[in-house]
């Protein structure tokens, strides 16, 4: 596999073409034009594509954010291979670094488990944000008949993050989903197992772990606690008076 950064509007429009394969979002309304993809490439942003056996697998789209020397915002990253988001994330780290740049961030549906992980174990991000029905109404085949709630990943390049010790936690939200009320400073909030194969054959379930999420996970992080891990399909969380 090769990552590199996209340069000509023939890669532009192949990585179009990815992206549109992955989420199908109305025509009027893709994640990134071929044109903005133009012009973040012109301006020194991020673009750029992972290649297996030369075909373009997936690709990652970003800009700066300020103050420029110090952020970069991932705005959107799409894969059809294996493998091939851990690759230009990797990318992405080493081109941020080279120019200075210590914090990447993106947003992320939190009620998807896969992604979580990923972000969590993979690379080490932590969601510090929620944002409530952020997009509004989005118009694809992955997140229509939703509200787009999206946590903000902070993945610190020169810091680890805090790490998920395995201490017990208290579980605030249960399959099902179930709220539970706890008092631990370190609770566990558990995820769906597949939100978008949810959202097709059950909305009314998806909506219930919409909403469940959104009370614990939002609340508890507009409230000061940490993520810290994730373990046992769902999040750690400390309260911001744990040691």
């Amino acid at each position: 596999m090769i990552v590199r950064e996209l340069t000509t509007l023939a890669e532009f429009e192949a990585l179009y073409g990815v992206f549109d394969a992955i989420w199908r979002p109305d025509p009027t309304n893709p994640p990134v034009t071929v044109e903005l993809m133009r012009a973040f490439s012109h301006s020194g942003n991020y673009v750029a594509g992972a290649f297996v056996e030369g075909r373009l697998a997936g690709g990652s789209v970003g800009f700066c954010a300020p103050p420029r020397e110090a952020s970069l915002h991932s705005h959107v990253t799409g894969v059809v291979a294996p493998g091939a988001g851990l690759a230009l994330k990797r990318h992405q780290r080493s081109w941020a670094l080279d120019r200075g740049i210590s914090t990447i961030t993106w947003t992320f549906d939190p009620l998807v488990r896969r992604n979580a992980y990923f972000n969590l174990v993979k690379l080490g991000a932590r969601p510090e944000r929620y944002y409530e029905n952020f997009y509004g109404a989005m118009g694809d085949e992955v997140n229509a008949g939703d509200e787009s709630d999206r946590a903000l990943a902070v993945w610190r390049l020169a810091d680890p993050g805090p790490a998920d010790e395995g201490l017990e936690a208290a579980v605030a939200v249960a399959d099902g989903p179930v709220v539970n009320e706890v008092s631990s400073p370190v609770v566990l909030i558990r995820l769906p197992e597949d939100i978008e194969r949810l959202r097709r054959d059950d909305p009314v379930l998806a909506k219930r772990w919409r909403m469940a999420v959104r009370e614990e996970l939002g609340g508890r992080l507009q409230n000061g606690w940490r993520v810290t891990g994730f373990r046992d399909g769902g999040y750690v969380l400390r309260s911001p008076s744990a040691r």
